[in-house]
């Protein structure tokens, strides 16, 4: 049993890579968007009196998430991926990922704030992102910050804490196109 579990690691660890180098060709290539999964956070879930205002009422950055959002603006740096633009959830740890990855104030952008659980407010959530995402036609590439949550109802991807999927605009909804992994 613990040879077929390494073998399958092993066979998923090349492939890893190979979407990893293909979703940096893209965002080196630029006028891309890269919907980005947060980076790693203090707990499972945010506190009873959370406030979208008050980051001591929220899930935050652990450590290790701070190192990781470092790690991710200087490989985006190092592959020479430009950035136009960053827009965020309003969650503290998305605003953070952003500050911290892309040295700058990100813009925020409450759609992608963590999905509704009404459906047409989850709706009327979904089609503003797919609008922002099909208004894009920078040279560079737009990031926007987010949710597990969001990325999946929008792609079908369950992307890791501070993974990257790019996508571009298809029919009414997102296809992807690359993913890159830090």
């Amino acid at each position: 049993m613990l040879r077929l579990v390494l073998v399958l690691f092993l066979l998923a660890v090349p492939s890893l890579a190979h979407a990893t180098d293909a979703g940096w060709a893209l965002l080196r290539d630029g006028g891309h968007v890269v919907l980005l999964r947060h980076a790693f956070v203090t707990g499972a879930t945010d506190p009873a009196n959370f406030d979208i205002g008050n980051c001591a009422t929220q899930l935050n950055l652990s450590e290790r998430g701070k190192q990781q959002a470092s790690r991710i603006g200087a490989l985006f740096a190092a592959r020479a991926a430009p950035i136009d633009h960053v827009l965020s959830s309003r969650y503290c740890r998305c605003l953070d990922t952003a500050r911290i990855a892309f040295e700058s104030e990100p813009q925020p952008f409450a759609p992608l704030d963590l999905l509704k659980t009404d459906p047409a407010e989850k709706a009327a959530q979904m089609a503003a992102i797919i609008k922002e995402i099909r208004g894009y036609s920078g040279s560079d590439n737009l990031v926007l910050v987010t949710h597990v949550e969001n990325i999946e109802a929008l792609t079908g991807v369950a992307p890791r804490e501070g993974e990257a999927v790019v996508v571009a605009p298809d029919g009414d909804g997102l296809k992807v196109l690359g993913r890159v992994t830090f």
